[in-house]
């Protein structure tokens, strides 16, 4: 069994990807592919991972997990989804370090689903926007208490990114920039699926709805009923196109509201965030997928 990990991270697509997914649960079953719902196993695997880690798993786990599941028997590619599997938005940069648990908890994932072929998907974003949202999902006063003082401009994702491939070299891990999701959007949902690009589904385009005005989605509709056979590069110009001159201004700028940060400090970050990217793209058996 393929069992695939969507681990976030946090305040990326707010399981918008999982929805998306189990909207096309029927076509999926006939492929072979189940996508449950997030409520019968998000509170059980919190669980296991958290007694897992004191006291190990029982051979019996990966029965639990599936009976949990009410599967209609073992499917060839099971879809989980939480961006809690590697911690809470506390432990998502306490410290200074994104998400100090991932090693740990991608091997206790591995425990209960040994055997299978695991898969893991992460979506990443802009230091400079997610440690604002994630600060206000904890308990902390200020950004300097959550990350114990590191300076933000410290901080790599390609740090966790290397540290996942060390401990889990055989698990495939594709990487995407949350920036990048609605570019991206019916790779995405195919990749993690196991679909062809000529798949259509459900909902590939209902991220563009949500920063698209009505009169551009209605024209981009049509352009694509026009251009049927357009490849997924084509497209992709098209919605950078259509978004260029249709775009909705206030969905798509990111609001940030921390003491002491600057247009320029909010600049450096973007800037390191980029080069940060391009060297997680640099590590060997990394997928990366980008515009």
């Amino acid at each position: 069994m393929q069992v695939i990990i969507h681990a976030g991270a946090h305040i990326t697509d707010e399981d918008k990807l999982i929805k998306c997914l189990t909207r096309n649960q029927d076509m999926l079953a006939e492929r072979g592919t189940q996508v449950p719902h997030p409520t019968s196993y998000r509170r059980l695997l919190r669980d296991i991972l958290h007694a897992g880690l004191d006291s190990g798993i029982s051979d019996d786990t990966r029965n639990v997990v599936l009976d949990a599941l009410a599967l209609d028997g073992v499917p060839d590619r099971l879809i989980l989804s939480n961006p809690g599997f590697f911690g809470t938005p506390k432990m998502a940069a306490s410290g200074g370090t994104f998400y100090s648990a991932a090693v740990a908890r991608i091997g206790v994932l591995q425990e209960i689903f040994q055997g299978d072929q695991i898969e893991l998907f992460m979506g990443l974003c802009n230091p400079a926007t997610f440690l604002p949202a994630i600060l206000a999902q904890t308990n902390f006063d200020t950004i300097d208490s959550y990350l114990g003082g590191t300076d933000p401009a410290e901080m790599r994702w390609s740090d966790m990114v290397r540290r996942l491939r060390e401990a889990a070299p055989d698990i495939p891990i594709t990487i995407w920039c949350n920036e990048d999701t609605p570019l991206i959007w019916g790779q995405l949902l195919r990749e993690m699926a196991g679909l062809e690009p000529t798949v259509a589904m459900k909902g590939e385009h209902a991220l563009l709805r949500e920063i698209m005005t009505k009169t551009g989605m209605a024209r981009f509709e049509s352009y694509l009923k026009e251009h049927p056979d357009m490849t997924e590069i084509q497209k992709r110009r098209v919605i950078v196109a259509f978004l260029d001159k249709f775009a909705e201004e206030d969905a798509i700028e990111a609001e940030l509201d921390l003491p002491g940060w600057t247009d320029e400090s909010v600049a450096h970050l973007s800037d390191l965030y980029d080069e940060d990217l391009y060297a997680i793209s640099r590590i060997p058996g990394i997928s990366v997928i980008a515009p």
